[in-house]
């Protein structure tokens, strides 16, 4: 590992260090957020209410000096009020676009699926190109910018069921489960001592590295026939309707690259990809209605693909 890895490594426990001033346990969430976010993809967050997800991505946005917005979405948001409208400037003479909140490095989507379809397709020209089209002109969204967006997996009713080709724009799908008694306590007694969130990245270092990622990781064959055979096995099992699409094997790829990267490697490991299966393939699969009937998730069958695919040595 090169001096240059090592100060980078440093850099991300500084990250986390910071993140867990504000955030208790949920460790696993945050480094798959992290990762995400420096692979350069957009996450959906699954969990109940009140689990602390605006306080989370929020503390990131502070720790990676990023702007942060957040919107609610209702049944009646309409992709205006997420990309902005033109207004007639008097000033100027001349319409200009007053910019919604989707104009900014991190963007937290409340609930996406209690937003009407049009709105959810708007989003995807900005999670797929990284600008918006508005009166026949294009615009950049700001640099390093993500998408997280919650869904909660329980109240259902008043809801539009993310398609196929939406979910598949989310590199990750992150679960955010219950915390145990004692990491509840210390949450009770972190609310009256606030530590300011200190900066250790910003946007510009967060593409630099990103570049540095897509360029010096290496990734040998062993392994990209591995994870090649663990998308293919998740389209020939029989609990499955739909299987993980070519898209999931560049996430894949994305993500165990920069999960390397964030733990001062320069190359990929058979235990990378193992980790990240589950984030990477969970949304993307699509169970046969009789098996999910009987409680099977796609948790489940993502196991039984990894315990079926024989991994490469180390």
């Amino acid at each position: 590992m090169v001096e240059r890895d090592k100060d980078i490594y440093q850099q991300f426990n500084q990250l986390y260090d910071e993140v867990h001033k504000r955030i208790v346990g949920n460790e696993e969430v945050i480094e798959q957020i992290i990762i995400c976010i420096f692979a350069g993809g957009h996450i959906l967050l699954e969990s109940v209410p009140g689990m602390g997800k605006t306080v989370l991505t929020n503390t990131i946005a502070q720790a990676m000096d990023c702007t942060f917005k957040r919107i609610q979405c209702t049944p009646d948001l309409t992709p205006t009020d997420i990309i902005g409208r033109m207004v007639y400037d008097e000033v100027k003479k001349e319409y200009v676009l007053e910019k919604g909140p989707i104009f900014t490095n991190i963007l937290l989507i409340d609930e996406i699926n209690r937003a009407p379809p049009k709105t959810q397709s708007a989003m995807l020209e900005a999670m797929a190109e990284g600008s918006v089209t508005v009166g026949g002109v294009t615009y950049k969204l700001p640099d390093a910018f993500t998408v997280i967006a919650t869904q909660n997996p329980v109240e259902q009713e008043g809801t539009y069921p993310l398609p196929e080709a939406q979910c598949d724009r989310f590199l990750f799908k992150v679960i955010l489960t219950y915390l145990t008694p004692e990491q509840e306590i210390n949450i009770l007694k972190a609310q009256s001592h606030k530590e300011p969130i200190a900066k250790i990245f910003n946007p510009a270092e967060i593409l630099v590295i990103r570049k540095e990622i897509e360029e010096n990781v290496f990734i040998a064959d062993s392994i990209l026939e591995y994870l090649v055979k663990i998308v293919d096995e998740t389209r020939v099992r029989r609990e499955v309707m739909t299987g993980a699409s070519p898209r999931a094997l560049v996430a894949f790829m994305k993500g165990v690259k920069a999960k390397a990267f964030l733990e001062g490697r320069d190359y990929v490991t058979p235990s990378d990809v193992k980790k990240l299966a589950f984030p990477v393939l969970r949304h993307r699969i699509i169970l046969n209605p009789d098996v999910a009937d009987f409680g099977v998730t796609t948790d489940d069958v993502i196991a039984k693909v990894l315990a079926k695919v024989e991994a490469p040595l180390d």
